[in-house]
Parts: structure tokens; C-alpha cells; sequence
């Protein structure tokens, strides 16, 4: 059996103050099974009370005066600062993430929470437009400000578990939009964390919840008409399934991704290429490669395929893998050993169909060795969906064009990569490339986090970033005043 490191158990947030409830499930490391920490799981009454309140204190928190929206934001984002390294050891405990990549998640959730407190201190100051353009307007003046749609169900992953829970609940407290916020049950202690650094400002009661609850209860909460907007990141067909549930609700969805780094002719100086193949490399399997926007599909120009492809498979091949908890390590577990079996059966489905595998392709538990396909059948599962580990599709290609079209054939449209120097070849690929964003001279697996980011096609709908979240929050109303003297 194994040991447990904590023996307490973890309290949830309920409306701003810790509770428990009658049951609770253990939460594990993927690298070794060791029992990181117990959750208490709220009762039915406990839900039904958060919900409650944060329906009841909406136009209160509406109201909230900007700076103290502002002053909490600062103060969570200032004490992820002082505790990163404890912070970052519990997101690679109950994750399996390498303590380096924990260590620049925790960094991202300051970043989260800072641009947040910016937003709070200018949003919703008013945009004015004069309506004697027209002759019926005379005298009149529309101002338009943005109210709350009312309050958010905020459902995030594991992959990030402290930043993608800050990317629901930071935009939502700048904006004085109640939120109800469920993290994974496989990674719920950094979003709990979360709730004791919120606990420690003065936010209204109600305003905030994190509550652990399971799956298998999660379609009560979903179709509840008092949490009107869903904010969710996860897989296509979980997120899909929500939409079609609630046909009538607003819904952000953030969800798969099929990454691709295009390698055009003219990025061709041996510097180049072993630029390409080392971050290639690095953002194929960093987070074991379970990010929606990890590269899975390197598409490589006839030109200089021969060259990049052993650059490629050597810094694939140099990839640390081990405890998650040494500095050294690159690559750590997936998140259970059901996903790493995932991810071997589809390898293994596409070696049968004839793909060759230059590195990697073995499985030791929870574990998959970074991995290298060529010559890949367009039909097998993993050239058309996301793979969510360490593996990574080369692919040769004769020309731009047909460049452009391999990316754009599949159903998602999350992000991509472009390494080129040419600048008319990057305004090419912004047009043609069917994908939220393209990152020029660099893989897709780059998120600043105030920009949009977003998907098209099967990769979801509407836009996070900080801002961006806000607006999806929150909608118009125009106010009209009438005879003035413009």
C-alpha cells in the first residue's frame, strides 16, 4: 500500500469558507503511486448551497468597487510568488510534471492573476459614441458598459492544474462575475490552493467556490439555469456533450488540438535546422506532452527533410526522462498509466499500418519514452487525433501549399508553427492556416497568457486570455441619453 505524505484532509471551498463533506478520494502521483494528499468531496446540499450563493450575491459582486476586486488579484498573485517552490513541488506531485515545467506554470498563474488585476482597474469604464450622425439622433449620446451574464461554471484539466483554474476564476473576479469553479479529480490540490490564497482577501461571501466534484455529478450542475455561462477545457467529446446539453447557455470551450510545425524551404542554414529540431523536441514532450498544443505533426519541406529529421531524432533522443521531482528530468509520466496504454496502442496501430518508429515507442507503467514516427498512414487514429503524450508525426511535404493544406487537413484548428524567415511566406500562412494562432520562427506550443487563445473548427469556441475571458463573460448593455448639447 501506499504511504500517504499528508494525513489531513484536504478541505474544499464553499462560498469562501473551508468545508468537508461525508466522503473524500485520495489523489496519487503518477510516478510512483504514493498518496499526495485526501480530498473531501461536498455533499448534494453542499453544491446546491454554493450555487445558491453565488446566484444570490451576483449584483452584489457586480457592484464591488474595482479596487477591491483589483487589491485581491494582486494579493493571490503575490503569494504564488513567495510560496513558487511548495506551489510547484504539489502541481508535480499530483500531476507528474517535471518540477522546471511546474516551477513556469506557477509563474504563468502569477502572470494570470497580475493581468487580471490590470483588467479589473479599467474594465467596463464606458465607450461613448455620439447618434446626431443621423438626424433623428440629435442631441442624443450612447454610452455602453459590459454587465456580468450571471455566474460561471468554470470546469478545468489536469494538464495545468493551477494556471487553467486561474484562467477561470482571475478573469472572472476581475470582471465581478461569481464563479463555481470544479478542478480535475485527478489534479483538484493546486486548484484548492487557489481557494486558500482567495480566502485571505476580502472578496464578498458567495462570490467564489472550488468545489471537487465528481464526474459521474457533474450533468446536475451543468444543466442548473442559475450558472448560465460554462467555461470548460478538456476533450472534444466531453466539451461537445456539454453544449449539446444546454443548447441555450453561453459555452467557452477550449479542447483538442492535433499541433503542427511546419519547416518551410528557406529555413534551411544548418543553425536554423538545429534550432527547429531542439525546439521541436523540447515542445513535443514537454508536460509528457499532454498540451493541447504540444507538437504532435512536424511537416518538413522536401529541401531540408533529410537534414532536419536525424536533428529531430537526436534531441528527441536526448530528452531526460525519470522522477519528475529532479531538476534534470524533461519528460515525466502521463497523468495514469490508462493514458500511457492510450498512447501505446495507438503506436502500436500505426506501426501495424506501416509506420516506422526512429525513437522511442516503448511504455514502463505510466510512462512513454519520447517517441518518433515517420512515414505515418494518413488514416490511423494518431495522425488524425490528438495523441495527448510524448509522440510526434514527421512528415515530408514539396512546397508551401502543400504545406498549408497537410495542416489544414484536420479537424482541429488550435494553433501552428511556422518556421520561416520570410515575411511574405508568414502573412501566407496567417490567411491560409485554419487555427486560432500561428507562431512564426517557432513551434505552436506558445501561450502568452493576456492574448487570445482559442481554437477553430473542432478545437472549441470563443476565446481565453485574460481580457478576452472577461468580454466572454460578461455583454453590452447601451445606455441612451437624451437631450444633450454635443
Amino acid at each position: 500500500m501506499p504511504q500517504k505524505d499528508r494525513a489531513a484532509t484536504h478541505a474544499f471551498w464553499l462560498a469562501g469558507r473551508q468545508a468537508t463533506g461525508e466522503a473524500s478520494f485520495d489523489v496519487t502521483s503518477p510516478w510512483d503511486g504514493r498518496v499526495v494528499g485526501t480530498v473531501s468531496v461536498p455533499t448534494e446540499a453542499q453544491v446546491e448551497e454554493a450555487v445558491a450563493a453565488a446566484y444570490a450575491v451576483r449584483d452584489a459582486f457586480a457592484a464591488t468597487p474595482a479596487h477591491v476586486r483589483a487589491a485581491a488579484l494582486d494579493h493571490v498573485g503575490r503569494q504564488l510568488v513567495e510560496r513558487t517552490e511548495d506551489i510547484a513541488r504539489l502541481i508535480s506531485a499530483e500531476n507528474g510534471k517535471p518540477i522546471k515545467w511546474a516551477r513556469g506554470e506557477v509563474g504563468r498563474a502569477v502572470s494570470v492573476f497580475r493581468f487580471a488585476a490590470e483588467e479589473a482597474r479599467r474594465f467596463n469604464g464606458g465607450e461613448s459614441q455620439r447618434l446626431d450622425t443621423d438626424a433623428g439622433g440629435q442631441g442624443r449620446l450612447a454610452l455602453t458598459r459590459r454587465f456580468p451574464k450571471g455566474v460561471v461554471l468554470g470546469i478545468a484539466p489536469f494538464n495545468f492544474p493551477l494556471n487553467l483554474c486561474a484562467h477561470k476564476i482571475a478573469p472572472a473576479i476581475a470582471a465581478g462575475v461569481p464563479i463555481v469553479l470544479k478542478p480535475a479529480p485527478a489534479t483538484p490540490l493546486s486548484g484548492l490552493l487557489i481557494g486558500e490564497l482567495l480566502a485571505g482577501t476580502e472578496l464578498p461571501a458567495g462570490s467564489w467556490s472550488i468545489l471537487p466534484v465528481p464526474n459521474d455529478r457533474m450533468p446536475a450542475l451543468v444543466q442548473d439555469e442559475r450558472l448560465p455561462v460554462i467555461s470548460f477545457t478538456g476533450s472534444e467529446k466531453v466539451g461537445y456533450a456539454i453544449m449539446d446539453s444546454v443548447p441555450r447557455k453561453h459555452c467557452t470551450l477550449e479542447l483538442g488540438g492535433n499541433g503542427a510545425a511546419v519547416v518551410l524551404a528557406d529555413w534551411a542554414s544548418d543553425e536554423d535546422l538545429d534550432r527547429a529540431a531542439q525546439r521541436i523536441a523540447a515542445f513535443s514532450n514537454y508536460q509528457g506532452g499532454q498540451s493541447c498544443i504540444s507538437v504532435q505533426r512536424v511537416i518538413a519541406d522536401t529541401s531540408v527533410y533529410d537534414r532536419l529529421l536525424p536533428r529531430i531524432v537526436a534531441a528527441v533522443e536526448a530528452q531526460v526522462t525519470g522522477d519528475p521531482a529532479d531538476d534534470a528530468t524533461d519528460v515525466g509520466p502521463l497523468v495514469s498509466q490508462d493514458a500511457a496504454e492510450r498512447v501505446e496502442a495507438w503506436v502500436q496501430e500505426a506501426v501495424e499500418a506501416g509506420a516506422t518508429v526512429l525513437a522511442g515507442g516503448k511504455r514502463d507503467g505510466a510512462s512513454y519514452a519520447p517517441t518518433v514516427l515517420a512515414d505515418v498512414p494518413a488514416g490511423v487514429t494518431i495522425a488524425r487525433e490528438e495523441v495527448f503524450g510524448p509522440v510526434l508525426t514527421v512528415t515530408k511535404v514539396d512546397g508551401e501549399a502543400a504545406a498549408f493544406a497537410a495542416v489544414n487537413d484536420s479537424k482541429y484548428g488550435l494553433q501552428a508553427g511556422v518556421f520561416t524567415r520570410d515575411l511574405q511566406a508568414a502573412f501566407r500562412a496567417h490567411r491560409a492556416l485554419e487555427v486560432g494562432g500561428v507562431v512564426i520562427g517557432d513551434v505552436p506550443s506558445y501561450r502568452a497568457d493576456q492574448m487570445p487563445y482559442g481554437g477553430a473548427k473542432q478545437s472549441g469556441v470563443g476565446r481565453e486570455g485574460v481580457k478576452f475571458a472577461m468580454d466572454d463573460y460578461t455583454y453590452e448593455r447601451v445606455m441612451v441619453l437624451t437631450g444633450l448639447a454635443l
